[in-house]
């Protein structure tokens, strides 16, 4: 059998990774040049660590100080950062060999685990449910969530962002099959929300800071009384059995500026604006919505998670009811 090909399961596996992805094709592409056999930790003599992050958040803080290169520099580690647009696209990064630890909200892994990806949760920064919204258009007549009954509303399928979608729905009185729910990335979701082809975009930051000051989108609701929306830090499960004082070492370097960020979030605006195109204002609404504090995953914090992971499984979002627990770091 050629070697490019794959089991049944493989492939299953594969298809159900891309009913919450988007861009799958071009995402794989990118990833094949990345990939280092999975055996690569135990027989490198040169050592590189990859970290997966996205836009925003304590991860991209880290990147531009160069601390942790600092840190692992006497051990001969390198590190190399790669950029994914959402948490669902930095899982199939996971799966595929090219990333050994990222960040994703709380609805990410559900969805990977429900696919077989292999990962264990390692940290979580403190919940943050003011950092991600519904919003509408500044003249939308719609004023509660029990008008979005029929509307289409935008979001990123698998992203933290479903679980308010479906908890607000739920705490509306209304059914997830009572809304269309339109699955766009960020960039093409705020594309339908400014031209009109949605009535509501579920959404996390700084995307909701910067639409709501760029285009004055109106908070319909927010995760406040709803979720959590905690942010984790995930190691493939290979990676994190045959280096752990790595994983230790990237979380010891994060607590190290989450300390910073939470007495200082003019000044976090300041670094981040320029490393996500956005004005230090807007970045500073996003920074002041969000938490800091990262900590080791507990067993309250995967009872969540679990709660989540059930309420997918019957809704019929992911395939098969799965346990939270088996995805623990006990490092």
């Amino acid at each position: 059998m050629p070697a490019t090909d794959t089991t049944p399961r493989e492939r299953a596996r594969r298809r159900l990774l891309q009913t919450f992805l988007w861009g799958g094709a071009s995402l794989a592409a990118g990833i094949s040049g990345l990939t280092k056999p999975r055996s690569a930790w135990a027989n490198a003599s040169g050592k590189t660590l990859r970290i997966g992050y996205q836009k925003y958040g304590t991860l991209v803080l880290l990147k531009a100080r160069g601390t942790l290169e600092k840190n692992l520099a006497a051990q001969g580690v390198t590190v190399s950062w790669l950029e994914f647009p959402a948490g669902p696209q930095l899982l199939e990064g996971l799966n595929a060999g090219a990333v050994d630890f990222g960040t994703v909200g709380e609805t990410p892994p559900i969805f990977a685990q429900a696919a077989g990806v292999d990962f264990l949760y390692v940290a979580n920064e403190p919940s943050s449910p003011k950092s991600e919204a519904i919003v509408v258009p500044r003249g939308s007549a719609i004023a509660t969530v029990a008008q979005l009954r029929g509307k289409k509303v935008a979001l990123n399928r698998g992203s933290n962002v479903h679980y308010l979608l479906v908890r607000a729905l739920q705490h509306a009185g209304l059914e997830y099959t009572d809304i269309q729910p339109v699955y766009l990335p960020p960039a093409d979701a705020r594309a339908a929300f400014t031209q009109g082809s949605v009535d509501a975009w579920v959404i996390w930051e700084p995307y909701f800071a910067a639409i709501e000051r760029q285009a004055g989108a109106r908070i319909l609701v927010d995760g406040t009384g709803l979720v959590d929306n905690l942010q984790f830090y995930l190691a493939s499960r290979r990676f994190a059995a045959e280096q752990p004082q790595l994983v230790h070492a990237v979380i010891d370097a994060l607590a190290q500026v989450d300390a910073w960020a939470k007495a200082h979030p003019a000044e976090v605006a300041r670094e981040l604006a320029p490393l996500v195109g956005l004005d230090a204002a807007t970045v500073e609404v996003a920074a002041r919505r969000s938490s800091y504090g990262v900590v080791p995953v507990t067993a309250p914090v995967l009872k969540a998670q679990q709660r989540i992971a059930d309420t997918f499984s019957e809704l019929k979002l992911i395939p098969k009811p799965i346990a939270v627990s088996d995805a623990r770091w006990l490092a």
